[in-house]
């Protein structure tokens, strides 16, 4: 099974588009686990857990390369594009995660 971490400040907001990404996936019949987490629990979801894509909230993009730098090449990592973010378009974000998967 596919995972999908996103990371935020605190989670409230994040926590939404992860249930709107879950019904997207499960639409699409994809066998995904998506999850978010504060960035202050990051590092440990990463060492517990085998994950695919790191997405980073538009309130954390600022941690970019710090992400990209501690878990590249074996988790893919980005930031969110802040207009899906803005619309909770869990369709969308999951759609470029899968994307990331693939490259």
């Amino acid at each position: 099974m596919k995972s999908i971490m996103l990371v935020c400040n605190a989670g409230m907001s994040t926590s939404m588009l992860v249930t709107k990404m879950q019904k997207a996936a499960q639409v699409c019949d994809l066998e995904v686990s998506i999850w978010a987490v504060p960035v202050s629990e990051a590092d440990n979801e990463v060492a517990a857990n085998s994950i695919d894509v790191l997405l980073l909230g538009p309130q954390v993009k600022f941690l970019l390369k710090d992400f990209k730098d501690k878990f590249e090449p074996d988790i893919k990592v980005d930031a969110i594009n802040m207009a899906d973010y803005g619309l909770m378009n869990g369709e969308k974000v999951l759609e470029t995660a899968l994307v990331m998967m693939e490259e």
